[in-house]
């Protein structure tokens, strides 16, 4: 239904981006229903392909403030945060599948280091899709993160720093291996992507429902 929306343009981006350079947990109860393998969701080829190396199991939304199915995703994304059991983190892997993506996820990494996610990220998909705000460049999202009390300059400086393109590059040939096409995708722990997904409300109960397979399992 939603799964394709943000063609991947990976190789392209790969190539330009260089160190110099400045798309829900609503079900109480998710294992009373189950999914199926090769439908919902695939388990990814070869070893487990992890975003962090914290040893929890981890929930990873490939998502992109430029996706409007992100947006709507977002707040059952923050209800499934919530409902994780303990032993589960759930994270955001910001994805810059086009130029026009690029600097939402160079502003993701600075809100992130700033210390300003949680705060902003319901805030700016609202901000731009619903209240229609001009957010779209580099500069424009430094005025808006400066609406929210961050340092203009320090912001800036943060997003187009050579270890936020580093991160990004590192992201891109990650989603590369999960073969993630789309957004909102999830993956669960380098180990399983969801697949052909109807409704935005089936995404979070199929993720938390991996979640808690994978938690029972180690």
């Amino acid at each position: 239904m939603f799964k394709r929306f943000a063609r991947l343009r990976v190789a392209a981006l790969l190539a330009g981006l260089v160190l110099t350079s400045a798309c829900t947990a609503s079900n109480s109860n998710p294992s009373a229903v189950s999914y199926t393998e090769g439908k919902e969701y695939v388990t990814l080829p070869g070893p487990a392909q992890r975003y962090s190396a914290d040893g929890k199991v981890e929930v990873v939304e490939v998502f992109s403030y430029g996706c409007i199915h992100c947006a709507h995703f977002a707040p059952k994304a923050e209800e499934l945060r919530k409902q994780l059991p303990p032993g589960v983190k759930f994270k955001l892997l910001p994805a810059a599948f086009s130029d026009a993506w690029l600097p939402y996820a160079r502003a993701y990494y600075a809100a992130e280091k700033l210390g300003v996610v949680e705060k902003t990220h319901l805030d700016l998909f609202a901000k731009k899709f619903d209240q229609h705000y001009p957010i779209s460049t580099l500069d424009e999202l430094a005025d808006y993160y400066a609406t929210q009390g961050v340092d203009r300059a320090k912001f800036l400086a943060i997003a187009t720093s050579p270890e936020v393109t580093q991160q990004i590059k590192k992201d891109l040939e990650l989603v590369q291996k999960w073969g993630v096409d789309g957004t909102p995708t999830i993956v669960v722990d380098g180990k399983y992507r969801s697949n052909e997904i109807k409704t935005l409300d089936q995404l979070g109960a199929m993720a938390q429902w991996l979640a808690q397979r994978e938690l029972s399992g180690k």
